[in-house]
Protein backbone atom coordinates (compact mmCIF):
# COMPACT_ATOMS: atom_id res chain seq x y z
CA UNK A 1 0.00 0.00 0.00
CA UNK A 2 1.43 3.77 -1.07
CA UNK A 3 2.11 6.55 1.80
CA UNK A 4 -0.34 8.38 -0.26
CA UNK A 5 -3.49 5.62 -0.20
CA UNK A 6 -2.65 4.16 3.35
CA UNK A 7 -3.80 8.37 4.89
CA UNK A 8 -7.51 7.19 3.40
CA UNK A 9 -7.96 4.44 5.77
CA UNK A 10 -9.99 5.28 8.49
CA UNK A 11 -10.68 2.57 11.46
CA UNK A 12 -13.80 1.92 13.20
CA UNK A 13 -14.73 0.90 16.76
CA UNK A 14 -17.48 -2.15 17.15
CA UNK A 15 -19.92 0.13 18.73
CA UNK A 16 -20.44 1.88 15.29
CA UNK A 17 -22.38 0.11 12.22
CA UNK A 18 -22.05 1.49 8.75
CA UNK A 19 -24.45 0.74 5.82
CA UNK A 20 -23.69 2.21 2.32
CA UNK A 21 -25.96 2.91 -0.62
CA UNK A 22 -23.51 2.57 -3.99
CA UNK A 23 -26.47 3.50 -6.25
CA UNK A 24 -27.34 6.89 -3.95
CA UNK A 25 -23.65 7.18 -2.77
CA UNK A 26 -24.65 7.82 0.79
CA UNK A 27 -22.87 6.36 3.76
CA UNK A 28 -24.72 5.97 7.18
CA UNK A 29 -23.62 5.88 10.35
CA UNK A 30 -25.29 4.67 13.25
CA UNK A 31 -23.43 4.76 16.75
CA UNK A 32 -24.46 4.97 20.58
CA UNK A 33 -25.42 8.53 20.45
CA UNK A 34 -26.30 9.73 17.18
CA UNK A 35 -27.01 8.56 13.20
CA UNK A 36 -25.25 10.54 10.59
CA UNK A 37 -25.26 10.22 7.06
CA UNK A 38 -22.51 11.48 4.68
CA UNK A 39 -22.93 11.68 0.81
CA UNK A 40 -19.69 10.78 -1.69
CA UNK A 41 -18.69 12.94 -4.57
CA UNK A 42 -18.80 11.17 -7.58
CA UNK A 43 -15.24 10.38 -8.18
CA UNK A 44 -14.89 8.65 -5.12
CA UNK A 45 -16.07 5.22 -4.13
CA UNK A 46 -15.94 3.46 -0.57
CA UNK A 47 -14.38 -0.02 0.32
CA UNK A 48 -15.76 -1.19 3.90
CA UNK A 49 -15.09 -4.30 5.86
CA UNK A 50 -15.90 -4.70 9.58
CA UNK A 51 -13.04 -2.71 11.13
CA UNK A 52 -11.98 0.19 8.30
CA UNK A 53 -12.88 1.88 5.72
CA UNK A 54 -10.97 2.82 2.51
CA UNK A 55 -11.83 5.76 0.29
CA UNK A 56 -11.22 4.84 -3.39
CA UNK A 57 -10.95 6.82 -6.49
CA UNK A 58 -13.96 5.25 -9.19
CA UNK A 59 -11.76 6.06 -12.35
CA UNK A 60 -8.55 4.00 -13.20
CA UNK A 61 -8.02 5.59 -16.69
CA UNK A 62 -5.24 8.45 -17.69
CA UNK A 63 -5.91 11.32 -15.66
CA UNK A 64 -3.75 14.58 -16.46
CA UNK A 65 -1.93 16.09 -13.01
CA UNK A 66 -4.99 18.42 -12.15
CA UNK A 67 -7.49 15.99 -12.00
CA UNK A 68 -5.26 13.64 -10.15
CA UNK A 69 -4.89 16.58 -7.33
CA UNK A 70 -8.68 17.29 -7.40
CA UNK A 71 -9.24 13.42 -6.69
CA UNK A 72 -6.31 13.33 -3.87
CA UNK A 73 -7.78 16.54 -2.65
CA UNK A 74 -11.42 15.33 -2.31
CA UNK A 75 -10.48 11.89 -0.82
CA UNK A 76 -8.50 13.87 2.26
CA UNK A 77 -11.18 15.67 2.60
CA UNK A 78 -13.88 12.57 2.40
CA UNK A 79 -11.15 11.02 5.14
CA UNK A 80 -11.34 14.17 7.32
CA UNK A 81 -15.28 13.76 7.58
CA UNK A 82 -16.02 10.82 8.10
CA UNK A 83 -13.53 10.78 11.28
CA UNK A 84 -15.62 13.69 12.31
CA UNK A 85 -18.94 11.83 11.76
CA UNK A 86 -17.37 8.80 13.48
CA UNK A 87 -16.65 10.73 16.76
CA UNK A 88 -20.16 12.79 16.20
CA UNK A 89 -21.43 9.31 16.70
CA UNK A 90 -19.97 8.35 19.71
CA UNK A 91 -19.11 11.79 22.11
CA UNK A 92 -20.74 14.89 22.91
CA UNK A 93 -18.11 17.13 20.91
CA UNK A 94 -17.42 20.09 23.43
CA UNK A 95 -15.46 23.75 23.21
CA UNK A 96 -14.71 25.61 26.38
CA UNK A 97 -14.29 29.57 26.65
CA UNK A 98 -13.10 32.16 29.35
CA UNK A 99 -13.83 35.98 29.63
CA UNK A 100 -11.22 37.82 30.51
CA UNK A 101 -10.68 41.61 31.74
CA UNK A 102 -12.74 43.71 34.66
CA UNK A 103 -16.39 43.09 34.66
CA UNK A 104 -16.49 40.52 31.66
CA UNK A 105 -19.33 38.26 32.57
CA UNK A 106 -21.65 35.66 30.48
CA UNK A 107 -25.58 35.02 31.78
CA UNK A 108 -28.35 33.05 30.52
CA UNK A 109 -31.64 34.60 29.66
CA UNK A 110 -33.96 32.60 31.48
CA UNK A 111 -37.19 33.39 29.55
CA UNK A 112 -35.43 31.89 26.50
CA UNK A 113 -34.45 28.27 27.62
CA UNK A 114 -31.25 28.34 27.61
CA UNK A 115 -31.05 29.90 23.84
CA UNK A 116 -29.86 33.17 24.50
CA UNK A 117 -27.00 34.70 26.61
CA UNK A 118 -26.46 38.49 27.57
CA UNK A 119 -22.41 39.13 27.73
CA UNK A 120 -21.16 42.56 29.67
CA UNK A 121 -17.55 43.00 27.70
CA UNK A 122 -16.73 46.68 28.58
CA UNK A 123 -18.58 48.26 26.29
CA UNK A 124 -21.40 50.54 26.98
CA UNK A 125 -23.82 48.12 25.97
CA UNK A 126 -24.56 44.46 26.98
CA UNK A 127 -24.80 42.02 23.66
CA UNK A 128 -27.60 39.42 23.45
CA UNK A 129 -25.95 36.19 21.42
CA UNK A 130 -28.63 33.59 20.14
CA UNK A 131 -27.74 29.99 20.35
CA UNK A 132 -27.57 27.93 17.04
CA UNK A 133 -30.17 25.20 16.66
CA UNK A 134 -27.79 21.90 17.30
CA UNK A 135 -25.52 23.90 20.24
CA UNK A 136 -26.09 24.43 24.11
CA UNK A 137 -24.20 26.52 26.34
CA UNK A 138 -23.92 26.10 29.61
CA UNK A 139 -22.75 29.11 31.68
CA UNK A 140 -19.93 27.13 34.76
CA UNK A 141 -19.02 30.11 35.87
CA UNK A 142 -19.87 33.65 35.33
CA UNK A 143 -16.54 33.97 33.31
CA UNK A 144 -16.44 30.67 31.86
CA UNK A 145 -18.55 29.18 29.06
CA UNK A 146 -19.17 25.51 27.88
CA UNK A 147 -20.58 25.24 24.67
CA UNK A 148 -21.37 21.13 23.57
CA UNK A 149 -23.78 19.25 21.45
CA UNK A 150 -23.53 16.93 19.38
CA UNK A 151 -22.53 18.62 15.66
CA UNK A 152 -18.99 19.65 15.64
CA UNK A 153 -19.27 22.19 12.89
CA UNK A 154 -22.19 23.89 15.00
CA UNK A 155 -20.33 24.14 17.90
CA UNK A 156 -16.80 25.07 16.50
CA UNK A 157 -18.92 27.90 14.61
CA UNK A 158 -20.78 28.75 17.38
CA UNK A 159 -17.92 29.36 19.78
CA UNK A 160 -16.21 31.34 16.83
CA UNK A 161 -19.24 34.07 16.77
CA UNK A 162 -19.01 33.85 20.53
CA UNK A 163 -15.53 34.84 20.17
CA UNK A 164 -16.06 37.13 18.14
CA UNK A 165 -17.92 39.57 20.10
CA UNK A 166 -14.51 40.03 21.97
CA UNK A 167 -11.73 39.14 20.27
CA UNK A 168 -8.59 39.11 22.60
CA UNK A 169 -5.94 42.11 22.26
CA UNK A 170 -2.60 41.76 22.33
CA UNK A 171 -1.46 44.56 24.92
CA UNK A 172 -3.62 43.76 28.22
CA UNK A 173 -4.76 40.08 27.06
CA UNK A 174 -8.33 41.17 27.64
CA UNK A 175 -11.22 39.86 25.55
CA UNK A 176 -13.01 36.20 25.03
CA UNK A 177 -10.25 33.16 24.56
CA UNK A 178 -10.49 29.22 24.05
CA UNK A 179 -9.67 27.47 27.11
CA UNK A 180 -5.74 26.51 26.53
CA UNK A 181 -5.18 30.00 24.16
CA UNK A 182 -2.13 31.52 24.64
CA UNK A 183 -1.73 35.12 23.38
CA UNK A 184 1.39 36.74 22.72
CA UNK A 185 1.88 39.74 24.36
CA UNK A 186 3.24 42.77 22.79
CA UNK A 187 5.25 45.46 24.96
CA UNK A 188 3.59 48.76 24.92
CA UNK A 189 4.76 52.25 24.31
CA UNK A 190 7.85 53.18 25.54
CA UNK A 191 8.67 56.58 27.18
Amino acid sequence: MKKSERKQVVKISNSIEIFYCKKRKIIIFKGPLNNKLLKLHSLLDICSTKQQITIISKSRTKLSNSEKKKIYTLKRTTTSLVKQLLTETTAITYQKLKLIGVGYRAFPVENFEGRLILLKLGYSHSIYFKIMPKANVFCLKLTKLFVYGSSYQQITSTAAKIRLTKIPEPYKGKGILYEKEKIAMKQGKKI
